[in-house]
């Protein structure tokens, strides 16, 4: 677990003014946390009693941690080194440089962090400087300026003597979360990753071998790693170990790279004049911050890669130290002797100013790349990483092998011992709930089995009207014909659902993919109102293969420009397409036109009339890896009926990585005027919102204090200025986790292999003290399920674990674009979305690529920022109002 801000301040710690949860379980068990222990989320009430219990293997094995003082020290090393450079030497000073200092192992985190089990003999002051040097790799320059090694200077100083007593007290909920903790935890977490680390490649932490690499194009090659993770729970400590993939740069030579990314042949297609500026800003986001050898030193120590050039090596020129003007391209056959092949292409300027020709750089094996994965490459990812339950948890007993921690002078040191083979831990798959129709339906009401179930003999709960719609086909292989049987089976397929198509022919438009789109949209939508006097209300779209562009112009069309609701469809799929298809396309138009497919029967939290409950979620997504100056995008998606059906949403533009939603206030206050306005119109009679359960998307375990107080205050005031006062509940939604589940025996598992959907684990796997559970919500389909982590940190309802953990499970279940469960919650899963298509509301066209240099100054980056909002156009204020954000391009 990675460090929080501590000691935590929760509602287990009276935040907010709320009442104290009790130290001891509620019915489901025996969790005896001491009454004097504070928490950040809140105390764990007890554990889920609900569901049938099966036992569930976990990929965590049980670790016996030390009893003994581990000694911190700090390290200041040269600024900006990379984390593997420091490694390489903190090694060097243990092994060469000091080694009469350090006779017990220290174990260090290539930053700031080393711990030893035993006291350095640092001097009086407990702090000493060393002077370290790196050897040398390759053969000796042939000139024979062989330059002296260069010294790097580390400083290390003690910090901090910490008894691990206190991780047990952590463990059986007698200490809080402090920096004791946190201190101890990490120091052996540091333990078990130093041995690997040294030797592969790797990352915070996981790291990677090229055993059974793969190469998918685009420069990019595949390697399979292992995350390792040593974690707190209930009266004990594991290592949660999984698989993991890393995108590596392929090794070879740089200009072999650079054509692969752009995908061309020549390499004289790497000048100036063939690349062209945008080329070039494209390719140098891919390589900056590359490291490469460069051929003609004969040394192999790699350089950084600053930029591409925009002039080509006979272009370039500098002055000697003779003060002698001469081109890159000369200098290399003049004083070199080695003229170049390609002359006339560009080079990279390496991080001291020099440029060398593209054609003398390599890249070295092994070198993670921290760069946005190129959209056509994400399929290949998910193929490499897929893996059957069966198979992901044969690769995690293998990885223990490779781990070999009984073999680790490090892990032996510290005094922990790893079980051999994985936990098992009672899970309980909890009840599904009851899903109702319309009362027009032969089937009213259905419960889902393993998570899926089907629209057969069922009429949507409150089925929208089609009153003019256009066709508008984007494909040349298309007739009339097509088009028109294309109109027949639409009307079909929601008459077969309850959906009223008010006009049978609709119009329809053929054009070419190059044409204008917006203005294709626009011509059809006139012709509409022209012959049948009415705007359409629906426009449907026939994209050709690879449509994804125009795909991206017709949502900013409706859901921005015009206010009307689209649907995209896939040529090769609805042509000819069978009514089960059209049934899965009205559950997308249904609700985009304001109807509701089902609700919840069942759950007494949510369809309880006397406290009304608004449901939220909320997330934020980050620019890619490498992208400087650009912003981040928020989303708030809130339910408005008294089912929790029916959801809207806003969006905003904010500062680039910053996870705390600037303008939550804002939003908040926006979604409960719309709340009010559908109760006014709809549902007149029914009290105010009494709960409002808010999910929260996408934040770390190290950000649960920022939430509370950052976030948390402006739901209240926005509440507050809206003269409400509900029960508020928080709850985070994590997905980014490692923690895996496998079905014991046979007949605990789905048709895939995976845990069956609504597997819950709480108890024997989740924090000490504090209230989380894991929860598999769907059923299986690719490769291993993973749960999602709920972690509940701010109640005023006081739910109990059953009360929580079954009202997450019901809402995975009301997601309106299919009839499966989801992974995460609907509201969750609207917010994800809603912020992923934040690319739809600048117009087409518009040019937010920035400047050509691979950084950027924070003056530059506000006016980026400022202009990223000033062009980030609104929802229409009509389709504001309804569910316009389900997506669209029906591709299955």
């Amino acid at each position: 677990m990675p460090p929080r801000i501590a000691p935590g301040r929760g509602r287990g710690a009276q935040r907010g003014g709320g009442p104290v949860r009790g130290g001891a379980a509620g019915r489901g068990g025996a969790v005896a946390i001491a009454a004097h222990v504070q928490t950040i989320g809140v105390r764990r009430p007890g554990f889920g009693t609900g569901g049938k219990v099966v036992n569930t293997i976990v990929n965590a094995f049980a670790v016996d941690i030390p009893d003994n003082i581990i000694h911190h020290y700090d390290i200041v090393s040269p600024d900006k080194l990379p984390a593997r450079v420091n490694m390489m030497l903190f090694e060097r000073l243990q092994t060469h440089t000091a080694p009469q200092v350090f006779s017990s192992p220290a174990v260090y985190d290539g930053r700031k962090n080393a711990y030893t089990m035993d006291p350095l003999p640092l001097g009086p002051n407990d702090s000493a400087s060393f002077d370290v040097t790196l050897p040398r790799e390759g053969p000796p320059p042939k000139d024979g300026n062989e330059k002296p090694p260069k010294v790097y200077k580390i400083k290390v100083t003690k910090v901090a003597s910490i008894n691990t007593e206190i991780l047990h007290q952590f463990i059986a909920g007698t200490h809080a979360y402090d920096s004791a903790v946190s201190t101890s935890l990490t120091a052996l977490n540091v333990a078990i990753r130093m041995q690997p680390n040294l030797k592969y490649p790797f990352n915070t932490r996981s790291f990677f071998t090229d055993a059974g690499k793969q190469a998918i194009g685009k420069g990019i090659e595949l390697w399979r790693g292992y995350f390792q993770s040593l974690r707190p729970s209930q009266n004990k400590m594991y290592i949660n170990l999984d698989i993991s993939t890393g995108l590596m740069y392929r090794a070879g030579p740089l200009i072999t790279l650079c054509l692969e990314y752009l995908e061309k042949r020549d390499p004289k297609e790497l000048s100036p004049r063939s690349l062209g500026d945008r080329s070039r800003i494209v390719l140098q986001r891919f390589v900056s911050n590359m490291r490469v050898s460069t051929r003609h030193t004969g040394r192999v120590q790699p350089r950084v890669i600053k930029r591409l050039t925009n002039q080509s090596a006979s272009q370039i020129t500098f002055q000697t130290r003779e003060g002698q003007t001469i081109s890159v391209a000369n200098y290399f056959r003049t004083v070199l002797g080695r003229p170049l092949q390609f002359p006339d292409n560009i080079c990279v300027e390496i991080g001291s100013g020099a440029c060398i020709p593209i054609e003398l750089c390599d890249v070295p094996a092994g070198q993670i790349m921290r760069k946005q994965i190129p959209d056509s490459k994400t399929s290949d990812i998910v193929e490499f990483s897929k893996l059957a339950p069966s198979q992901r948890l044969a690769s995690i007993r293998q990885g223990l092998n490779v781990l070999q921690y009984g073999q680790s002078e490090y892990v032996r040191k510290f005094g922990m011992n790893v079980a051999p083979t994985p936990m098992t831990v009672k899970a309980r798959v909890l009840p599904t709930p009851v899903l109702r129709y319309g009362d027009a339906s032969r089937e009213k009401t259905i419960k889902p089995a393993n998570g899926q179930w089907n629209m057969r003999d069922k009429i949507f709960f409150r089925p929208s009207v089609v009153k003019k719609w256009i066709i508008v086909v984007f494909d040349p292989r298309w007739t009339n014909a097509d088009a028109r049987e294309l109109a027949e089976s639409f009307c079909e397929g929601a008459a077969s659902v309850g959906v009223k198509v008010e006009d049978p022919r609709p119009m329809i438009f053929m054009h070419n993919p190059q044409s204008d789109t917006g203005a294709v949209l626009s011509a059809a939508g006139m012709a509409c109102l022209n012959e049948k006097k009415e705007l359409p209300s629906l426009v449907v779209v026939v994209l050709p293969e690879g449509g994804n562009e125009i795909y991206t112009r017709v949502k900013y069309f409706g859901d921005v420009k015009a206010g009307v609701a689209t649907q995209c469809l896939k040529s090769s799929k609805c042509r000819r397409a069978k009514l089960q298809y059209w049934a899965n396309v009205m559950l997308k138009v249904n609700v985009k036109l304001g109807g509701i497919n089902n609700v919840l029967t069942d759950n007494t939290l949510l369809n309880d009339p006397h406290n009304p409950t608004i449901v939220m979620g909320a997330d934020v997504i980050h620019p890619a890896p490498g992208a400087e100056g650009r912003p981040s995008f928020t989303s708030l998606v809130s339910s408005v009926d008294q089912t929790t059906a029916k959801y809207v949403t806003v969006s905003k533009v904010q500062t680039g990585r910053k996870e705390i939603i600037e303008d939550l206030e804002e939003m908040v206050k926006t979604a409960l005027t719309k709340y009010n306005g559908y109760r006014g119109v709809f549902e007149k009679g029914r009290p105010p919102c009494a709960r409002l359960i808010f999910y929260r998307d996408g934040v770390s375990e190290g950000q649960f204090q920022q939430v509370l107080d950052g976030e948390l205050p402006m739901i209240k005031k926005a509440c507050k200025d809206m003269n409400v006062n509900p029960k508020i509940t928080l709850i985070i939604v994590g997905k980014r986790h490692h923690i895996r589940m496998f079905p014991q025996q046979a007949q605990d598992a789905d048709r895939s292999g995976n845990c069956q959907a609504g597997t819950t684990i709480d108890e024997g796997l989740g924090h000490p003290t504090e209230f989380d559970y894991y929860q598999l919500t769907h059923g299986g389909l690719l490769g291993t399920s993973r749960p999602a982590h709920y972690s509940v940190i701010y109640d005023d309802s006081n739910f109990n674990a059953d009360a929580m953990q079954n009202l997450s499970f019901a809402l995975c279940h009301v997601y309106a674009r299919a009839t499966r469960s989801v992974s995460i919650p609907a509201p969750v899963y609207y917010a994800d979305i809603v912020c992923s298509r934040a690319k739809n509301h600048y117009a087409p066209g518009t040019n937010l690529e920035g400047s050509d240099s691979a950084t950027q100054t924070s003056a530059q980056q506000d006016v980026k920022l400022e202009t990223f909002k000033r062009l980030y156009q609104p929802t229409h204020q009509k389709m504001s109002n309804l569910m316009y954000f389900m997506i669209g391009y029906l591709r299955a």
